[in-house]
């Protein structure tokens, strides 16, 4: 089947369980007040989360290069390759929007070991346990997914369809990220973009207004009044790292 066929549905499907899993973390373990729609996209999905399938994949098949004479060995080293992969991803997308757009998506400041709060030996060891979940138990099945897509290649429409979604959803969701950028260039702050989503939540509440899910920056008040008015009340908005 076309590897970009493979990579294209991989993404898909990592993209979307990805999302699942950080609403359920994010929302249920953490017990917050308000149901908030985790990550930079608007819809249900989590890019992130889809390069690290893509990229879980692609290292799996190192498995029949047998970089090793010894299988336990080689097995480990492709373990330990995914754990390390996992973090890099993590870490580079973090940085990235932290440097260039002066937005946290997440933050393990707080967490022992982390580096400039992106990334910690416990999420590190998380990303361990999912890649090990995944090659040990899950990727010999990606195979027969693979197989069901490869015969019904009609399922390739509807991928065709959630890609051009997310491309529209990631120029739109880029515009507000451009928009926090310029607010906190002028203030010199960092902006967390997750506790924003948080509060806004909260300033709904407050005012008996309602709450988007999917569009939270919705309000009356114009972009800029928004984080004025939040940032006087609020610390999740830090001065310079």
């Amino acid at each position: 089947m076309n590897t970009f066929l493979v990579l294209a549905f991989l993404f898909f499907v990592g993209s979307t369980l990805g999302w699942i899993m950080e609403l359920i973390f994010r929302n249920i373990v953490h017990k917050t007040n308000h149901i908030i729609n985790p990550g930079f996209c608007t819809g249900p999905y989590l890019p992130i989360y889809g390069f690290g399938l893509c990229t879980l994949f692609l290292i799996a098949f190192l498995e029949d290069v047998a970089l090793f004479e010894n299988q336990g060995i080689n097995r480990l080293f492709i373990f330990v390759l995914m754990a390390i992969a996992m973090t890099l991803i993590e870490y580079i997308a973090g940085l990235f929007l932290l440097k260039v757009f002066k937005v946290r998506l997440w933050d393990y400041s707080d967490i022992w070991g982390n580096v400039n709060g992106l990334i910690c030996p416990l999420f590190s060891v998380i990303w361990a346990i999912i890649g090990g979940i995944y090659y040990f138990f899950i990727h010999h099945y990606v195979y027969d997914a693979l197989y069901w897509f490869s015969n019904n290649l009609g399922f390739s429409f509807f991928i065709g369809l959630f890609f051009g979604f997310l491309i529209i959803d990631v120029v739109h969701s880029s515009g507000i990220i451009a928009k926090l950028k310029k607010y906190a260039d002028e203030n010199d702050v960092i902006v967390r973009y997750e506790s924003i989503k948080d509060r806004i939540s909260e300033r709904h509440d407050r005012l008996h207004q309602k709450y988007h899910f999917f569009n939270p920056f919705k309000s009356e008040l114009p972009f800029n009044e928004l984080l004025k008015e939040l940032s006087d009340k609020i610390d999740h908005i830090n001065k310079g790292e």
